[in-house]
């Protein structure tokens, strides 16, 4: 026997039952977010008597239970036992039909750029009755108060505040469009003149809307849950895509756990999200639910593997045939083993997981990552926060369990190896460095695979690459001191009021009159992150001219071997400067950041690597602006 039965419905009859709270929403179904022109061409699509899509619904009653809602703009809101049918395909919509053609206020859109807008929806009759006429342009857009205005907002050139002006301006209200007789009646009264032309529209337009008929699928109240969230994934591939957080809100829904309320908090219902306490930290303020999930998808798929491990362990003496690991469940990370987590796996390890996240931005600190912007790839926290969780600070923050999950992270940065897809290397990291820092196993791949061409550095152009930011965080940590306020850049860029940028160090005004390539003096040899007030007394000097002027402002007074210190917290050879040898200061500083990099990776770069997929323009200028926020 079918789960489902397909019915073509009268509009009117299911903008009715929506607005009596007979047809509802799944909780876990995303807001209404349709703009002023797609609500316009629905309504065009309408009045032509296009087909806009199947419309799939839920009968409520059976085992599959969710949390449900009323369909936006629905008041009073509906109870939630009225609900006989549930909407899973089609709901914007039906929504858009309903707040337009069914209810008396205004509609809450917004238009292309964002700007949100509360609209009343009219047709112009005399346009839509034009021979060969767009109806698109006969429809009218009036705000909460009925009215139109100029473009400077002064002067009202369409009110339409009551019906008689709505009369007298022929402009037929899309939410009177189930009650035309009781419209015309008051155009018989106003502007009877008009009565024939209105009956000529009812026929054109009218007409459409009363008879208009929707495509109904309805699975029954006997559809597996399996079933309905599957359907529930296939139905809403087009238009704004589904996530994984939403796919998964919706299978946990089905259990009495709602998701949503668990990472996003609710108001309502007084729960404090874990995003809030997450994005308190600046270094956590780009962590969504997907990531949250992915990292309890890991350790919850690494637990089942070692469960599965020991069993063959103790089945198999202590020996376990190398075929019989083959077949072990794997630690994934992937899109489809995440929709396959289970409501208590999430449970289980969502608290131990969130104290992941927390300690990561310690982590960061600690490599003098100290700003959001200068985190080399948000797709390394994921598998970072999900082994942190696994263990505890007593154990991470121990110099042999830390030296080893730093020399992994900066792998990963330095071989820009977090780039595009990563669901594999996650997943094989939390499984290899968890082993090598709590068993003392093999090298995890990251590590022993990474490797950093040493003319790389010739490419790095821009702070869009990891690299890039690996790089200047590990001049950073230095303690690079700002060459006019003296202070460490870090903690000058603590203060809001300092603007900080990341500079020149021979001019580029100097460079391009010498004939050096743009290619060559943009590269991040010749950058270092300083002071606007100190760019501003370098110009376009020669750095021997401009070392002169900066060592001789009351503010630095600073005798040229401490000047020289100074520009050597920024692996920056002074020697080369006071000569204006840009030939040798290149060469020389280049030198200094790869021996850092060779610090940080634990291996010498190597000089002949294949170009890395994560590269920069090819040498425009670096417009990353670093304006401090206060962290």
């Amino acid at each position: 026997m079918s789960s489902f039965e397909t019915n073509p419905k009268d509009m009117k009859d299911l903008l009715v039952d929506i607005q009596a709270g007979k047809i509802q929403l799944p909780d876990f179904q995303r807001g209404w977010v349709w703009e002023d022109m797609r609500i316009r061409e629905l309504l065009v699509s309408v009045a032509q008597s296009f087909p806009v899509g199947a419309v799939m619904m839920l009968e409520t009653g059976g085992t599959v239970t969710f949390e449900q809602r009323g369909v936006e703009g629905v008041e009073p809101r509906p109870k939630a036992e009225d609900a006989k049918w549930l909407i899973l395909d089609g709901q914007q919509r039906l929504t858009t039909l309903t707040q337009v053609l069914q209810l008396k206020t205004p509609v809450q859109t917004h238009n292309g750029r964002g700007k949100k807008m509360k609209l009343f929806y009219y047709w112009d009759i005399e346009m839509a009755l034009l021979p060969g006429a767009d109806l698109l342009d006969a429809l009218v857009a009036v705000d909460e108060s009925r009215k139109q205005y100029d473009q400077f907002h002064r002067n009202v050139t369409l009110d339409l505040s009551d019906r008689e002006r709505e009369c007298q301006a022929m402009h037929f209200p899309c939410n009177a469009m189930f009650e035309s007789m009781a419209w015309m009646v008051s155009l018989n009264k106003f502007n009877p003149a008009k009565v024939a032309q209105f009956l000529d529209f009812q026929v054109k337009v009218i007409d459409q809307f009363t008879g208009y008929k929707v495509p109904v699928i309805q699975l029954l109240k006997d559809t597996s849950k399996e079933a309905v969230c599957t359907v529930f994934e296939k139905v809403n591939t087009g238009g704004v895509a589904l996530n994984v957080f939403e796919l998964i809100t919706a299978t946990f829904a089905a259990e009495k756990f709602n998701l949503r309320d668990d990472w996003l908090g609710s108001v309502e219902r007084s729960v404090e999200g874990r995003r809030t306490r997450l994005h308190t930290s600046e270094l956590l303020r780009n962590v969504e639910a997907s990531d949250f999930i992915q990292s309890i998808t890991l350790l919850e798929t690494r637990a089942k593997r070692h469960e599965r491990l020991a069993e063959l362990t103790k089945a198999n003496a202590g020996v376990v045939p190398d075929e019989e690991k083959q077949q072990l469940p794997p630690v994934s990370a992937k899109r489809k083993t995440m929709l396959a987590l289970s409501r208590t796996a999430y449970q289980a390890w969502a608290d131990k997981v969130e104290e992941g996240y927390l300690q990561v931005p310690q982590f960061l600190r600690r490599q003098s990552i100290m700003r959001l912007r200068e985190l080399p790839y948000q797709t390394q926290v994921v598998p970072l926060a999900a082994i942190l969780a696994e263990l505890d600070d007593k154990t991470w923050l121990t110099p042999v369990v830390f030296d080893k999950l730093s020399l992994w992270f900066w792998c990963g940065v330095l071989g820009e190896l977090y780039g595009g897809a990563v669901e594999t290397r996650i997943a094989k990291d939390v499984e290899e460095v968890l082993d090598w820092v709590k068993n003392n196993g093999p090298v995890p791949a990251t590590v022993s695979d990474a490797s950093f061409d040493a003319q790389r550095l010739d490419r790095l152009y821009t702070r869009n690459s990891a690299a890039y930011k690996g790089v200047n965080v590990l001049v950073l940590r230095q303690g690079a001191r700002d060459w006019y306020f003296k202070s460490t850049v870090d903690k000058l860029d603590n203060d809001e009021m300092m603007s900080l940028d990341i500079h020149h160090i021979f001019p580029e005004d100097w460079c391009k009159k010498r004939g050096i390539k743009p290619a060559v003096f943009n590269s991040i040899v010749n950058k270092t992150p300083i002071s606007y007030k100190a760019n501003r007394k370098i110009g376009g000097a020669a750095p021997s001219a401009y070392l002169a002027k900066l060592q001789a402002e009351k503010l630095v007074a600073l005798d040229a071997l401490a000047m020289d210190a100074l520009l050597h917290t920024h692996q920056i050879p002074a020697q080369f400067l006071r000569s204006d040898d840009f030939d040798g200061f290149y060469k020389a500083r280049k030198a200094l950041l790869l021996q850092l990099i060779e610090q940080a990776m634990g291996k010498a770069p190597s000089a002949h690597v294949e170009a890395s997929n994560d590269s920069d323009d090819d040498g425009g200028e670096d417009t990353y602006e670093v304006q401090a926020t206060g962290a």
